[in-house]
């Protein structure tokens, strides 16, 4: 697996026990556990840069710091997106059951984390991850359509605005504990301020997806 090092976007950074297999730097104990940082977007986005560049799947230098571009995928209706490691295996298509891992956050929390599949645990500690049908409509289109064009054993930041986030309370994925999908959906639905023209703060979450496994039904 290559080695890579990804600079912290200009946000609070989170860590990523899971991936210990990814290390930035082997001569510092602090930078190895913060293999990459999620940025917590707040109200606005606008400080992110967006190019079309290939994805960082070499070492960044820390001697010229420059901030992770995103790309727009295409037709996604504005998700943008940053390949933190690009996947070996195949690419999934509509009809596919595939299971990734993910981190989810709420950018009008600050980057609060409503939900997490490391969090998962089946009756042997391991993490479940979460499974559907690609094209199947039940999960929110923002992850469809970053999924379509990861491989597997990818890596994938995602930022989903409103239009292809959450437009119901019964699209997946879903956090399983009750009060935090209250919190969740009060804080995407909230009426005053929607009225408020607060809506694209207020759906926008950013997803960091892992796509362990494919199978063709």
């Amino acid at each position: 697996m290559r080695m890579i090092k990804v600079l912290p976007l200009p946000c609070p950074t989170y860590l990523y026990p899971h991936l210990h297999k990814i290390e930035a730097s082997t001569s510092s104990t602090h930078k190895s556990r913060r293999a990459f940082s999620l940025s917590a977007l707040t109200i606005s986005l606008s400080a992110l840069v967006f190019s079309s560049g290939n994805a960082p799947t070499t070492s960044i230098s820390w001697a010229n710091p420059q901030v992770p571009k995103f790309l727009e995928l295409p037709n996604s209706g504005g998700v943008k997106a940053l390949d933190i490691r690009v996947g070996d295996g195949e690419t999934p298509i509509d009809g596919d059951l595939v299971a990734i891992h993910y981190y989810g956050r709420l950018a009008a929390k600050q980057g609060w984390r409503f939900d997490s599949t490391y969090d998962h645990k089946d009756e042997t500690g391991e993490p479940i991850p979460f499974s559907f049908v690609l094209g199947s409509g039940k999960v929110i289109s923002g992850i469809e359509t970053a999924v379509k064009s990861m491989k597997v054993g990818g890596l994938r930041r995602v930022i989903i605005p409103p239009s292809q986030g959450y437009q119901n309370t019964s699209q997946e994925p879903l956090p399983p504990n009750y009060f935090d999908r209250q919190r969740l959906f009060t804080t995407i639905f909230n009426p005053t301020r929607l009225a408020n023209g607060e809506g694209a703060t207020l759906g926008t979450v950013i997803f960091d997806i892992e796509l362990v496994s494919m199978r063709h039904l």
